[in-house]
């Protein structure tokens, strides 16, 4: 599985709203694009995605923006993935279709769909609230000083 960088932008992007989603105010996506150092026009297609989603709402105006529309402890990985990635849990093209398709379906049972369901699984379980713990850890061990 490669996540393309939308969907990497994506998660980053859902992230810096979850690490702000207590304040309630909306944050504008000039706000994202600045702190996370990714293309306005980039994250404007990333955020139409996760608007179908619905995964945030949009507000309009003067004090407009962005908010997640569940808390982070309810979003997962899989789900901004899956609003992102085009091809996330796409189908494998057969291997050998006209000489032996007994073969494809015996490779779609033990390798793709358990694969596939691993994909999920492991994506479901890491929500925003757990990428926010490893990175304030990731914050402590970065600010941590060493004296020899």
């Amino acid at each position: 599985m490669k996540i393309s960088a939308k969907g990497r932008y994506g998660l980053a992007a859902m992230t810096y709203l979850a690490r702000h989603h207590q304040a309630g105010a909306p944050i504008t996506i000039i706000s994202i694009s600045e702190k996370l150092g990714i293309s306005k026009i980039y994250l404007e297609q990333v955020f139409s995605l996760l608007k179908r989603a619905q995964l945030v709402n949009s507000i309009k105006g003067s004090q407009g923006g962005y908010r997640l529309t569940r808390a982070p402890h309810e979003i997962s990985a899989y789900d901004i993935l899956s609003a992102i990635e085009l091809a996330l849990m796409e189908k494998t093209a057969p291997a050998a279709p006209d000489k032996m398709p007994e073969l494809d379906r015996a490779m779609e049972a033990a390798v793709y769909t358990p694969l596939d369901e691993a994909i999920k699984t492991t994506l479901s379980a890491v929500t925003l609230d757990k990428i926010l713990q490893a990175f304030d850890a990731e914050k402590e061990t970065d600010s941590l000083m060493y004296f020899i």
